[in-house]
C-alpha cells in the first residue's frame, strides 16, 4: 500500500548523542500491520530536488495502534536519509509504503523469549505486545553497548511491560558484562534442568506433547546482528528450539523487484535457495538462513 502518513509525534528518543529518534505517524497502515513487518519511507531533502534521495528507507514497525490509527517508527540517525528524516516535522505528511514484508509468528501456547542486540530491540516491542495480549509468557534477552544506550533505547517502556527482563552491556555499566548470547545460553540449560532434562530434548515430542509446562515449550524470536542471530539460532538449535530472525539487508525497492537484498536459504531437501528479505522475509526462520553467506 502507498499512502500519506501524517507525523504525530517526532522527538528524540533519551540521550541525544545516541542519535535515537520516535517517529509516531498517523495513516491506514495501522490497520493491517503486524509485528516484525516494515515500512519505506520516503526522505526528501527540498533544497536540491524532490526526488532525493531516490531510494525510500526501510524502517521496521516498534508499535501497531490500529485503534489510534498509529504506528510507531523507532530509528538512528546514521547517514543522509535518516538525517533528512530527523527533520520532518509534526503536522507534516510523509509517503510510506507498507506494510512490507512477512512478520513473526506467535506460538499458540508457551513462552516467547525475546533475543536483542543494540537497536535490534525496536521490532521485537511490537511482538511483546502481541504475544502478550494473546496470554503469553514473554521473557527479554537484550544486549547493548552501555547503560546510556539501553536506557536511551526504551528500557523504562519494556519494564513497564512487567515481564522478567535479562540485560547485559559490553562494559558491565547496566547488567551483566558481556554478550546477550551468554545469558540465554546458561537460561536454556536453567530451564531444561528444572525439568530434569539436563539431555537435549527431541522438538516432535515438545510439539506433541501440549500439557508440558511453559518452561518446556519455549519460542525464540531474535535482531540484532548477524553474528549475534547466528548464534543465538546456533544455540537454539542445539536444544531444539524453534527460532525466527528478523534479517536486515540493504533494500533498494523494498517491494522484490529489484532483486538487491536476496539472501541464501537451505530448504526441507538440504538444497539453497535464494530469497528476498523484502518480500519473503524479513523474518525467516533461523535454521534455514546459511549464515555464512551474504544475509
Amino acid at each position: 500500500m502507498l499512502t500519506e502518513g501524517l507525523v504525530v509525534v517526532h522527538e528524540c528518543l533519551g540521550e541525544a548523542d545516541q542519535m535515537l529518534r520516535r517517529l509516531v505517524l498517523s495513516g491506514p497502515i495501522a490497520k493491517t500491520a503486524k509485528a516484525g513487518q516494515f515500512v519505506a519511507v520516503q526522505v526528501q531533502d527540498s533544497s536540491i530536488s524532490s526526488f532525493d534521495p531516490l531510494l525510500r528507507r526501510p524502517i521496521s514497525l516498534a508499535e501497531v495502534s490500529p485503534d489510534q490509527n498509529e504506528i510507531t517508527l523507532l530509528y538512528r540517525i546514521q547517514g543522509r536519509g535518516t538525517e533528512i528524516l530527523a527533520r520532518a516535522r509534526c503536522g507534516e505528511r510523509l509517503s510510506v509504503m507498507g506494510p512490507l514484508g512477512n512478520g513473526f509468528s506467535l506460538p499458540e501456547v508457551g513462552e516467547l523469549w525475546l533475543v536483542a542486540g543494540g537497536i535490534g530491540i525496536f521490532p521485537l516491542y511490537a511482538l511483546a505486545q502481541s504475544a502478550l495480549a494473546q496470554g503469553l509468557s514473554v521473557r527479554l534477552f537484550w544486549g547493548g553497548e552501555n547503560q546510556s544506550f539501553l536506557r536511551s533505547a526504551g528500557l523504562i517502556d519494556w519494564q513497564a511491560l512487567g515481564i522478567p527482563i535479562h540485560l547485559c552491556t559490553l562494559d558491565g555499566t547496566l547488567g551483566d558484562k558481556g554478550f546477550v548470547t551468554e545469558q540465554l545460553q546458561g537460561r536454556l540449560f536453567q530451564s531444561f534442568q528444572l525439568f530434569g532434562q539436563t539431555k537435549l530434548i527431541n522438538i516432535e515430542n515438545q510439539a506433541n506433547n501440549a500439557q508440558h509446562s511453559i518452561s518446556e515449550q519455549i519460542t525464540v524470536a531474535s535482531c540484532g546482528p548477524k553474528k549475534m542471530m547466528q548464534a543465538v539460532t546456533e544455540l537454539c538449535m542445539n536444544f531444539a528450539v524453534p527460532v525466527q530472525v528478523s534479517l536486515e539487508e540493504r533494500m533498494g525497492c523494498a517491494v522484490g523487484a529489484c532483486l538487491g537484498c536476496v539472501c541464501t536459504l537451505v530448504d526441507e531437501k538440504g538444497t539453497l535457495i535464494h530469497k528476498k528479505v523484502c518480500q519473503d522475509g524479513p523474518v525467516f526462520r533461523g535454521e534455514e538462513v546459511v549464515w555464512d553467506e551474504s544475509c
